[in-house]
């Protein structure tokens, strides 16, 4: 068979540790990109981007953060949505220009940001909201910090709602992305090209997924995965729990709110902080994590994929092919992930991405008895 690792030696600690050890898995990876960078650009339209392609890409970089904080490091989140709010908002002030007043003078301007910038400082303003959030880590665990960072959801909700000067105090308490561009290509806007707001997404994906690897895999992950599995033993051999906690929190924060300016300025270009960042999302994404697979980068994109095509196909084959009702077929969608759920977390808690793992050992070894 193709897929074995027979002839591949390592002869350095380099390749010894490695993402990828098999030729073929890295080379698979290679072909993967390459088709993404490459290919998807020039064949792609409209309806393919805006539906599949940028919510699968904007939903893995949230899978991907929140990941690294439940599955990696073992502390509950339900406040996804409102981290993402701070990222969108974020990323709307640093487009627009922030004024500061001060006994009603206007104290400095910090002038606009490219789109480029606004995103990168979404995700920081998102990490340090994020830091302040996970302080009670430090003192409570499982479901008090469950509720906590539900308070966190609820409470960022309200205030983007309530204080007019985030949306620039405008009437009907939207935000709007304004048109912005890079190297002359319209990035941000009602006409961007499908390609451009494409790859402007994948470049932040193939980044924060390669962040994300390079962290999990290190001294960071480590620690990460020793609170998760047993705080108290974790302290004894010497893991800062404070540290490791706050820095889950801020980098786990720092995708989250990267998410939530791609899904704002990039993706719908207008949102209303309720609608768009509600509490159906925090638990769309932790609904990615569980099904893709808790502690797995693969299963980050995995569960993301899954959930991001299933309404599209259950829409194609319900009401398209079979001519149901569109609320049924939405009903059943629930039914599908509910029931998904369940069979996930009795069945194989790790998800997609260990029946991925146990695919390939089996291949590895076929037709040889496992």
């Amino acid at each position: 068979m193709f897929y074995r690792e027979a002839g591949d030696f390592s002869t350095t600690y380099a390749d010894d540790q490695q993402t990828f050890p098999i030729k073929f898995d890295r080379y698979r990876y290679y072909v993967v990109l390459f088709i993404a960078i490459v290919v998807i650009p020039f064949v792609v339209n409209d309806y393919w981007v805006n539906s599949l392609l940028l919510p699968f890409l904007i939903y893995a970089i949230a899978a991907l953060g929140l990941n690294i904080l439940v599955g990696y490091c073992g502390q509950v989140s339900l406040g996804t949505g409102g981290f993402m709010a701070v990222g969108a908002y974020s990323c709307y002030k640093f487009m627009t220009g922030i004024d500061i007043w001060w006994g009603g003078e206007l104290l400095f301007r910090l002038p606009e940001l490219n789109i480029f910038l606004s995103v990168l400082m979404g995700g920081v303003m998102t990490a340090v909201v994020g830091v302040l959030f996970g302080l009670p880590s430090l003192r409570i665990k499982g479901f008090y910090l469950a509720v906590a960072t539900l308070a966190a959801q609820f409470f960022l909700v309200w205030l983007f709602n309530r204080v007019a000067w985030f949306y620039n105090y405008s009437a009907s308490g939207q935000i709007s992305a304004p048109e912005r561009s890079m190297f002359g290509i319209l990035i941000t806007g009602p006409s961007v090209a499908p390609w451009a707001a494409y790859l402007f997404c994948l470049f932040f994906t193939i980044i924060c997924a390669y962040v994300a690897r390079n962290l999990t895999r290190g001294s960071a992950g480590r620690k990460w995965m020793a609170i998760r599995d047993m705080d108290i033993a974790a302290e004894i051999i010497g893991v800062n729990p404070l540290r490791a906690k706050l820095t889950a929190f801020a980098v786990s924060s720092f995708f989250i709110g990267v998410s939530g300016a791609l899904f704002f300025a990039v993706y719908l270009g207008a949102v209303e902080v309720g609608e768009a960042f509600g509490i159906t999302k925090s638990f769309l994404v932790l609904f990615m994590i569980i099904i893709g697979g808790l502690g797995s980068i693969f299963g980050s994109f995995a569960g993301a994929a899954f959930l991001v095509v299933l309404p599209v196909v259950l829409k194609v084959v319900g009401v398209d092919w079979l001519g149901w009702p569109t609320d049924i077929v939405a009903h059943l969608q629930l039914v599908i992930v509910g029931a998904l759920i369940i069979v996930f977390l009795i069945a194989e808690p790790h998800g997609i991405a260990q029946l991925w793992r146990v695919a390939k050992e089996k291949l590895r070894l076929w037709p040889f008895p496992h």
